[in-house]
């Protein structure tokens, strides 16, 4: 046996009139969208990390309109598994900033005035994914109007129940009560009593509703590593830029702080203080 037949044991070589790995995920496309406007080393890192986040959250809103879909005809335990994944998602997307973060302010400010007035707050994938879990805030549609593909994804978004009321439909339906879901909109889910009693009835009997108790970690499991990545980010952008004010004209970390008090499914906080 030759060393080629040792080396490549057994593998196809000629890919002349086959698919390929590269071919199959559009490597050459991803492979040449890094393009830095400077000469500073460290754009290049900056480039990559956001845009595999991108890569990530449109994993993440993937599998968080199969969740819905999925509550949606009572089908709870694969919904589980997509909401898992979507957890797993959020944990790579932590992980991220740990690899950000070995950038100086200085090395940051070699290369900041070529982002001119991008920002991350631009992001219509984070967006998204905030309209689909239900922190809607439909005044911010006006950031993504000059994207009209965004813009209807969005706008369209803003029709459907974001997840956590399909969430609380099920609630309702499977303990026999009136639906306290609401209808959709482009307005930020508001905390009920009403709900919050249900989900305690729920954890106080959990063997006889485990279905639905599952449901609720689950839903607090996604917003626990959703709001981890929140506080990465936060403590990232004030490790590199300090106070500055963010290159899309937001108050930068004093903006993103506000945004650590955003409780997505509050009554699945509040309750545990009463149980």
């Amino acid at each position: 046996m030759s060393d080629f037949d040792k080396a490549s044991d057994g593998a196809q070589m000629d890919f002349s009139a086959d698919m390929s790995y590269g071919d199959y995920l559009g490597l050459d496309a991803i492979l040449t969208a890094q393009h830095p406007l400077s000469d500073a080393h460290d754009e290049m890192l900056f480039i990559v990390q956001h845009q595999t986040s991108e890569l990530w959250m449109r994993l993440a809103i993937h599998e968080l309109e199969a969740a819905r879909t999925a509550l949606q005809r009572g089908s709870l335990r694969p919904a589980f598994k997509m909401l898992s994944r979507v957890t797993r998602i959020f944990e790579q997307l932590n992980n991220a900033w740990d690899v950000l973060r070995t950038m100086t302010p200085s090395e940051y400010t070699e290369f900041r005035p070529s982002l001119g007035k991008s920002s991350g707050f631009q992001s219509h994938q984070y967006r998204l994914v905030e309209y689909i879990l239900g922190n809607r805030i439909g005044a911010l549609m006006k950031v993504h109007a000059h994207r009209p593909e965004a813009h209807a994804r969005l706008a369209d978004e803003l029709t459907q129940p974001s997840l956590y009321q399909v969430a609380l439909t099920v609630l309702c339906a499977r303990l026999e009560v009136e639906d306290l879901a609401g209808a959709p909109g482009p307005q930020a889910w508001q905390a009920d009593t009403r709900v919050q009693d249900l989900w305690q009835r729920v954890y106080e009997d959990r063997g006889t509703n485990w279905e639905l108790y599952e449901l609720a970690e689950k839903l607090v499991d996604l917003e626990d590593y959703f709001r981890r990545w929140r506080f990465n980010h936060v403590t990232t952008v004030e490790r590199i830029i300090g106070f500055k004010r963010g290159t899309g004209g937001t108050a930068g970390v004093s903006y993103l702080r506000k945004m650590l008090e955003v409780e997505l499914f509050p009554e699945l906080w509040h309750v545990r203080g009463a149980l």
